[in-house]
């Protein structure tokens, strides 16, 4: 899957990029669209915190930052142990497993808030009133689709695709 992005100067050709896609046989959960408050998106599939906010980019940080503290202290622990305790393998593991999930959590809080820095591109088109529309397609239909949108709707600008496939549709 690949993530196409297009830019609609209009909620009514956001409509219509949206019913190509979904004619396309792009299901609806495949398709998000992202503008500025002022723009209302009645029919429209909304973008999710997962595609406007930073939250999995934050996660992955915090679960690889938080696991490799969680293992160093695991493994400080096992070699100099507090206070006669025993610690054996499984210690280290339980702090390496404890400190990925503390990561993830305090991570994914910060990420929430921020801005997805994949649409940073895009801010100022939707700032000033643009829609954002996302469509993660399968990458062997990546240009049939963007032949289809270019067609029936010419008024949207085609603004490249991701290189991978997201995490979270």
């Amino acid at each position: 899957m690949r993530r196409l992005y297009f830019l609609a100067p209009d909620t009514p050709t956001a409509r219509a990029i949206v019913d190509d896609l979904l004619r396309a046989r792009i299901t609806w959960r495949h398709i998000h669209v992202l503008a500025n408050h002022s723009v209302t998106l009645e029919a429209l599939p909304q973008a999710s915190l997962l595609q406007s906010s930073d939250v999995v980019h934050a996660l992955e940080r915090g679960v690889a930052f938080g696991g490799a503290t969680g293992a160093l202290l695991g493994l400080v622990a096992l070699a100099f142990p507090p206070a006669e305790l025993a610690i054996a393998g499984g210690a280290v593991v339980m702090l390496t497993l404890a400190g990925a999930g503390f990561g993830a959590w305090t991570a994914s809080m910060i990420g929430v808030n921020e801005p997805n820095a994949h649409l940073e591109r895009f801010r100022e088109a939707i700032r000033a009133g643009q829609l954002l529309v996302m469509a993660d397609v399968p990458g062997s239909r990546e240009h049939e689709i963007e032949q289809l949108i270019t067609q029936h709707v010419p008024r949207a600008d085609l603004e490249g695709a991701e290189p991978t496939t997201p995490i979270f549709p």
